[in-house]
């Protein structure tokens, strides 16, 4: 992944859903649990040359799950409008149930983040 920053919707502005707590942070009730959590939302472009998707409708699995992993977040909003419409550029609304969650992955924007193996297994690489 490449490219990463930060992608303020509409909707964050828009909606008396999404309480602004910091920047680019939003709390807002998880649609299914009814439970508070937060949310932030990336773009990014995919490195097909490292294996990754083949495009904004086909978002790789890796290193995805490994950054969902990684910040305890999951992705809540694929923005499947946005990316079909889009030629290079992916977007994702990620969700957390701690708002440090959200900060820590808000740190990758800017970065080059990549899957590497190393012997037997593959790490997760943030530059």
């Amino acid at each position: 992944m490449k490219n990463i920053c930060v992608y303020e919707d509409k909707r964050y502005s828009d909606s008396s859903r999404y309480e602004k707590v910091d920047e680019h942070i939003y709390r807002t009730i998880d649609r299914l649990s009814g439970e508070p959590c937060y949310v932030t939302s990336l773009s990014f472009e995919q490195e097909r040359d490292l294996g990754e998707g083949s495009g904004p409708s086909d978002i790789s699995q890796y290193p995805l799950e490994d950054i969902l992993d990684r910040f305890m977040v999951a992705v809540s909003d694929f923005y499947e409008a946005k990316n079909s419409a889009s030629q290079d550029v992916c977007y994702l609304e990620f969700q957390g149930e701690d708002v440090q969650d959200i900060r820590q992955l808000l740190t990758i924007a800017g970065r080059h983040v990549y899957n590497q193996s190393s012997g037997e297994s593959v790490i997760l690489v943030i530059e």
